[in-house]
């Protein structure tokens, strides 16, 4: 699971810092509305997993001798930590209250965790499967009042519901994809994984573990495609669909990783990606710090013009080496780099920062 979690943080990072907005290949990208790229599978990943790995957490937590009311304020403390340094980082490096957005990535996580941490610890399998069903159908349910919702972001039915409570702080004119009515099917995504959890820490062979999640991963990648033609895919809507398509790739991508590694024993390929999914919440804040500080500094070029320490670096070390969409690419693949040798200095000394 270290790995899956790192692989998604590595992708996070990749697509979240081009050399240039203006040069990203396609699949790097998200959809523009309905359907999706890989870049769109990237974010339920992560959710996901956080749901396989809360199961194994609490188990521990349970065996250590913890009580449910410990377990609860840790769950809550956390869930306030991720979601204030998601409002940190939306802020930051002005801190305009008065426009601030108050959804997004960070804060999406917090509230997944929080909530399907609280089911976990509180519900049964079956009470988690039923809600992630609820959860699922009752936005989808929401969406459909509002029949043109599917063509136009801003006239959805959460982007009206945002709009209400959050305007003024949303990422775009009246809507946000990291809205409120979306984060419900967010954490069905979630419970997704949790049910995964649950599977993988039954007493079955390992093999016939891999085998269940490969099996229901391809049943549910067929479902969420069929449901396409009558609930379109979209990652801003996190629409039923998207979370029955994202949810089946995500079982194959764990029983992929299970099989390489726990089943064949490969484990080589995969320390890079353990390296980072050992910190990843660390190695996506302070990398996103980085950048927006890049951002900010000025160095004046070999031409005489001011560029930010972004552009400077892009122009003057990557551009030279390929074509734009290649240089881009290479800069991306060079800071996920850097902060490969951040995480690898924290993964060596043994330092693990629980966020």
């Amino acid at each position: 699971m270290d790995a899956f979690r790192g692989i998604t943080i590595v992708a996070m990072i990749l697509v979240n810092n081009p050399g240039a907005w203006d040069e990203v290949y396609a699949p790097l990208e998200h959809a523009a509305w309905n359907g999706w790229t890989p870049t769109d599978l990237i974010f339920p990943f992560f959710l996901f997993i956080i749901g396989a790995a809360i199961t194994f957490s609490l188990d521990q937590r349970r065996g250590r001798g913890a009580r449910k009311r410990e377990i609860l304020a840790s769950v809550a403390r956390r869930t306030l930590l991720i979601f204030g340094l998601g409002i940190f980082l939306n802020g930051f490096p002005l801190f305009d209250w008065s426009a601030l957005r108050i959804p997004g990535v960070l804060q999406r996580i917090a509230l997944c965790y929080g909530v399907t941490s609280m089911l976990v610890m509180t519900s049964s399998v079956r009470r988690q499967f039923l809600t992630a069903l609820l959860l699922v159908g009752g936005s989808w349910l929401l969406m459909v009042l509002t029949p043109d919702g599917w063509l136009r972001p801003e006239a959805t039915f959460g982007a009206r519901l945002d709009d209400t409570l959050l305007g003024g702080h949303l990422l775009h004119d009246g809507w946000d994809p990291e809205g409120v009515l979306s984060t419900f099917p967010a954490i069905a995504t979630t419970l997704a994984g949790a049910l995964a959890g649950h599977w993988l820490r039954s007493l079955r062979p390992l093999p016939t573990r891999v085998a269940g999640l490969a099996v229901a991963g391809v049943g549910a990648t067929g479902l969420g495609l069929l449901l396409d033609r009558w609930c379109p895919i979209n990652k801003s809507l996190w629409s039923a669909s998207y979370v029955v398509f994202t949810a089946g790739a995500a079982l194959i991508g764990l029983a992929v990783c299970f099989w390489l590694i726990d089943v064949r024993g490969h484990r080589r390929w995969a320390t890079p990606f353990i390296v980072y999914g050992m910190n990843p919440i660390v190695a996506y804040v302070l990398s996103t710090l980085v950048a927006k500080e890049m951002f900010l500094w000025r160095v004046t070029g070999a031409d005489g013009r001011t560029l930010d320490l972004h552009r400077y670096i892009f122009e003057s070390i990557f551009l030279p080496l390929a074509r734009p969409l290649n240089a881009s690419l290479l800069y991306a693949a060079a800071y996920v780099l850097v902060w490969l040798g951040v995480a690898s200095l924290l993964y060596r000394q043994r330092v693990l920062i629980k966020i």
